[in-house]
């Protein structure tokens, strides 16, 4: 038995919200956590839109039934199946959505935000490192750095981007061992970045989104 790849074309979906012209001055790129839709997640940056942030919400293209006598349908971006494959398919999407939106979006006016949600963190984690964007901000909320994530390639990426890690104080999810051990990584290789803690469990908190938005 033998396994094989054959590139395929396929048609990856994703929302905007805000405007798409001269006056964006921040451009955000967020990515939803795992059994979330790209529109869930968006959703959470309204109370943002003031006509000078465009928010970009890409969606993972494995799609599948999260609850099925409700119907409902939720995204991954990867699974440990084939997982080199993956990420590399996702990288090059978001790669390829990053030059769409600068088509219209001139990218030198504006500060280019990159979150990514749960199982999303560690995907802006992977297109931040390996793909063609160079972001001025990485936040990664509710999960850590992917351990197997090559700091001495990343460096370059982000020893000039400003990292900040989101991590509610009540989430069941990170475990905060695995965090100090992350941070431990990131001092040795001169990779700056903050830690921001809030009072709530593994989810979005509408104040730090504003201080992100304005800091």
């Amino acid at each position: 038995m033998r396994e094989h790849h054959l590139h395929v074309p396929r048609t990856a979906r994703y929302y905007t919200l805000g405007p798409d012209h001269a006056d964006v001055r921040q451009v955000w790129f967020v990515c939803h956590g795992y059994g979330q839709l790209a529109s869930d997640l968006l959703g959470h940056f309204k109370p943002l839109d003031d006509g000078t942030r465009l928010f970009v919400a890409p969606e993972g293209s494995s799609r599948y039934y999260t609850n099925h006598a409700r119907g409902m349908v939720g995204a991954s971006w990867m699974t440990r199946e084939d997982r080199l494959t993956e990420i590399s398919d996702y990288v090059n999407f978001l790669d390829a959505l990053h030059d769409h939106v600068f088509e219209s979006v001139t990218r030198s006016s504006v500060t280019l935000y990159v979150l990514g949600f749960s199982q999303g963190a560690a995907t802006a984690a992977r297109w931040v490192s390996l793909g063609r964007a160079v972001a001025d901000r990485l936040v990664l909320w509710g999960e850590l750095p992917p351990p197997d994530l090559d700091l001495e390639v990343a460096w370059s990426k982000l020893e000039d981007c400003r990292m900040t890690i989101v991590v509610g104080r009540e989430d069941r999810y990170v475990d905060h061992a695995l965090l100090a051990d992350a941070e431990e990584r990131l001092l040795n290789h001169n990779i700056p970045y903050e830690t921001i803690s809030f009072d709530g469990g593994h989810h979005l908190d509408d104040s730090v989104l504003r201080s992100l938005a304005i800091g």
